[in-house]
Order: C-alpha cells, then sequence, then structure tokens
C-alpha cells in the first residue's frame, strides 16, 4: 500500500507475511516508515548549505541536534499518475523555497512482480539553473522475531561512516574485525546501529545487497540498490518509542551520504531539463 503523503510505501506482505513493518491506514509514518527521502536524504547540519553561491536555510527538524533531517518532501501531498493491477506510479513537484531555492520533479513508480518489489526513482531539473540533488528511501524490514537482537544480518560492504554526536559524517573506516562487519552474516546481538555504509560490494548484475534472516531460516528479506545508490544507512531502532525500538531494521538506500549538500560528497548536480534515474527493491524469501 502506498500513501498520498510523501509516495510512503505503508506496506508490504507476501503470503500474509509482513515484509516491512510499517503502518495502519488510521496512523502517520513515525520513525520515517517507508518514506521518500529528499533532495537530500538523512541529515543536513544546520539545514544550512551553499550552492553556487547562493545560500539556503531549512527548517531544522531534528532541534536536539540542529539538524535538517530526510528532505522535504515526505510530508507533501503526492498525486497518483498512472496505475495498473500490479503497480502504481506517483509524482511531485517541490517548487522553490529558502530551504531549496530549486523546481524539482519526482516520480516514484512502486512495481510487484515475480522477484517482489521494485521501486524506479526520476528526478527532473524543472528549473533554470543547476540544482543538487541526492533521494534516499527508508523502509524497515521485518523476518518475524520479537527484537532484531535475534535477527541475522549481511551487509557486503567495507567501509562505514564515522560520525560526530550530532549525525553527521566525519570520515571513513573499514568495519572488518569491528562489530560493524556484517560481511559474512552474523546476529545482531546487541550492535546498535545507526550507521551508513559504502564501499559496498555489488553481484554480477550490479545489485548491492542487504539480507535479514530469521534465525531459524523461517523467512527473510532482501533490499537491493542499483549502482546509482552508493551508500546504505542501517538503523536498528534504538532512538524510537518505546514499543518501537529494534522491533524491525531500517535498510535505507541512499545516493549520496548524510550532509552531502554541505559537503558535495556524490551530490548529482542537475543541469536544466537534466534527468536522474535509480532503481532498488525487496524480495521476500519463504522459509526452509
Amino acid at each position: 500500500m502506498i500513501t498520498e503523503v510523501g509516495a510512503t510505501l505503508r506496506s508490504f506482505t507476501v503470503d500474509d507475511r509482513p515484509v516491512i513493518d510499517g503502518f495502519g491506514p488510521g496512523e502517520w509514518s513515525r520513525g520515517g516508515r517507508g518514506q521518500v527521502l529528499a533532495p537530500w536524504p538523512n541529515r543536513l547540519g544546520d539545514g544550512r548549505y551553499i550552492f553556487e553561491e547562493r545560500e539556503s536555510q531549512a527548517p531544522l527538524n531534528e532541534p536536539s541536534r540542529a539538524n535538517a533531517i530526510h528532505g522535504l518532501v515526505r510530508w507533501l501531498p503526492w498525486r497518483m499518475v498512472s496505475r495498473a493491477q500490479n503497480r502504481v506510479t506517483m509524482a511531485c513537484e517541490l517548487y522553490p523555497s529558502p530551504g531549496y531555492p530549486f523546481s524539482l520533479g519526482l516520480t516514484v513508480e512502486y512495481r510487484l512482480g515475480r522477484d517482489g518489489l521494485t521501486v524506479a526513482t526520476d528526478a527532473d531539473n524543472l528549473g533554470p539553473t543547476d540544482l543538487p540533488f541526492g533521494v534516499g528511501f527508508h523502509p524497515y524490514l521485518k523476518v518475524g522475531v520479537t527484537t532484531v537482537d535475534q535477527a541475522r544480518l549481511r551487509i557486503a560492504a567495507d567501509r562505514r561512516l564515522t560520525t560526530d554526536d550530532r549525525g553527521l559524517p566525519t570520515g571513513e573506516c573499514p568495519v572488518s574485525g569491528t562489530e560493524f562487519d556484517f560481511n559474512q552474516g552474523r546476529l545482531i546481538g546487541v550492535t546498535r546501529l545507526d550507521t551508513c555504509f559504502t564501499g559496498l560490494r555489488r553481484d554480477a548484475d550490479g545489485r548491492a545487497r542487504v539480507d535479514l534472516d530469521h534465525p531459524d531460516a523461517e523467512g527473510g528479506a532482501t533490499l537491493w540498490a542499483d549502482d546509482r545508490f552508493g551508500y546504505v544507512m542501517v538503523y536498528t531502532g534504538d532512538s524510537l518509542d518505546a514499543g518501537e525500538r529494534r522491533t524491525a531494521v531500517a535498510v535505507e538506500p541512499m545516493s549520496c551520504p548524510p550532509d552531502a549538500l554541505r559537503s558535495g560528497t556524490d551530490l548529482v548536480v542537475l543541469r536544466p531539463g537534466g534527468r536522474w534515474t535509480g532503481s532498488w527493491g525487496i524480495t521476500a524469501r519463504p522459509g526452509g
């Protein structure tokens, strides 16, 4: 199910089994569940950035850390532009504002097929000047365990970003030999993750994959992302409200790292009339 607000992925089930931790039809998306994160994903320090000598100030919606987080479109109304039995396409135009003085068009198609859910995104520069752009998505995977401590996680990545106490990147370091090394797959245990991984290892099809599995092989889910997404944020929900903490794992494909509007790291710059496209998806696996 997709909502009009934010084009949010509210629910995804396979054979009546929830694949994501979503929310009900009378609820709202707490913790970013299923949201589209654009025109930047994750945190933007002080909400302030300069692009081509123009300074912009976004609202600080993470005030405790003085950050603007997860962009501007996740609470906006989107419109449905097409619908078929197995797919729906949502669109949104972001008009110039003090936080983002550019004209950006976004289209997100959700499509169900034999290989699961595929999410395809187009971003178009509708304005007369260059614009900076990044995008991410925020699904929470679940595999039928009470807490994520019991789930088995595999992240094929060589490095993670180090961060300061505001969650802003300070550098990179290898994951090998640390508690953040999930390359071979292991139980999450007591590890707390609000961690951006990069140096993603890709399969022959060019996709990076993150696997979450039930410890007794009673099903699992894989989130994959194409080569337009060079980062994946993994969050075990430790800062969520009581009752929601560590019940699912957010696996967030991102085209750029946190704070990219300030650092410029892997930030997409779209020329007038330019387009960016990228795809990711979720595949559910039945139990053995």
